[in-house]
């Protein structure tokens, strides 16, 4: 008699809920909670150790233009320098094996200097690797050499939505103190969010250092003298914050004054002076 009477008590309670349209709703009432964003696995990338790209500077005379192209002109370059950036082998020439990027008190297209802005763009453009510049700085008030990576097809916009790499950095008022810095639309100095490191290196001006840009898909780092100074890690969301996962290209510059080589004047006995590289290698990241 139970198997009997409770068959049909089972089938009357499926058909009304069938005919109510009524149906089972999560505990928490349809609302789906969001994954919080995850950034990429740091697998521990390797690079093989022999370049795929590298200019030893061992022939004299005009940089090689196969390698090198030039930013020119006297615009100011968004932070008010007072160079004019020219390609005459008066601001970039090699000799004995260096690279000297050189710049000089003279009238040049209608400013008081004259510099040089080195860059590989559509010549050398990587999407992550290993790059190594070995280079010493000029000295003197209102110098401000660079080494550096931008977009080279600024996929994300104007700066600095598609980001820039400063390798090193520094400002002649503030001699040996070297600035390793990573700027993107999320975090630049415009905005107080600027992720930077500084190390001071007591003999930049007068000897020479290695200066060391590891790049993968998890994380920017940078080296000085195989030291570690400076990680800036993807934080997996998005290009606001990470806009590294597009082609980039090299710059080797020496600015005169600007907003921040030129907060203490410019002093006019140190000319010519020059940002000294002895060479430039990059290696290619093993993928895993």
């Amino acid at each position: 008699m139970k198997r009997l009477i409770a068959l049909p008590l089972v089938l009357l309670t499926c058909t009304f809920f069938s005919c109510s349209g009524q149906k089972s709703e999560p505990s928490n009432g349809g609302y789906v909670t969001p994954q919080a964003p995850k950034p990429p696995e740091d697998k521990g990338w390797s690079f093989e150790t022999t370049p795929v790209w590298s200019d030893e500077f061992d022939k004299d005379g005009a940089p090689d233009p196969a390698k090198w192209g030039y930013d020119l002109g006297n615009s100011g370059w968004g932070n008010h320098e007072l160079e004019n950036y020219t390609n005459s082998t008066d601001n970039a020439y090699i000799k004995d094996g260096v690279l000297y990027v050189t710049a000089r008190k003279e009238a040049s297209n209608g400013m008081n200097y004259s510099s040089a802005r080195m860059v590989t763009a559509n010549k050398g453009d990587w999407l992550y690797g290993r790059f190594e510049i070995k280079a010493k700085l000029p000295a003197g008030k209102g110098t401000w050499p660079a080494i550096w990576m931008l977009s080279t097809d600024w996929a994300y916009g104007d700066w600095p939505k598609s980001g820039e790499i400063d390798i090193m950095e520094e400002v002649g008022y503030d001699p040996n103190v070297i600035h390793l810095s990573a700027h993107t639309e999320k975090y630049n100095h415009v905005i107080n969010t600027q992720k930077t490191a500084v190390q001071t290196v007591p003999t930049a001006i007068s000897d020479y250092h290695v200066y060391r840009l590891d790049w993968t898909p998890a994380a920017i780092r940078c080296y000085i003298d195989d030291q570690l100074y400076f990680t800036f890690r993807n934080e997996g969301t998005g290009s606001a914050a990470w806009p590294f996962d597009k082609r980039f290209h090299l710059l080797l510059n020496l600015a005169i004054g600007g907003d921040w080589g030129g907060q203490q004047g410019v002093d006019d006995s140190i000319f010519p002076c020059a940002m000294q590289v002895d060479y430039v290698r990059v290696y290619k990241m093993i993928d895993k």
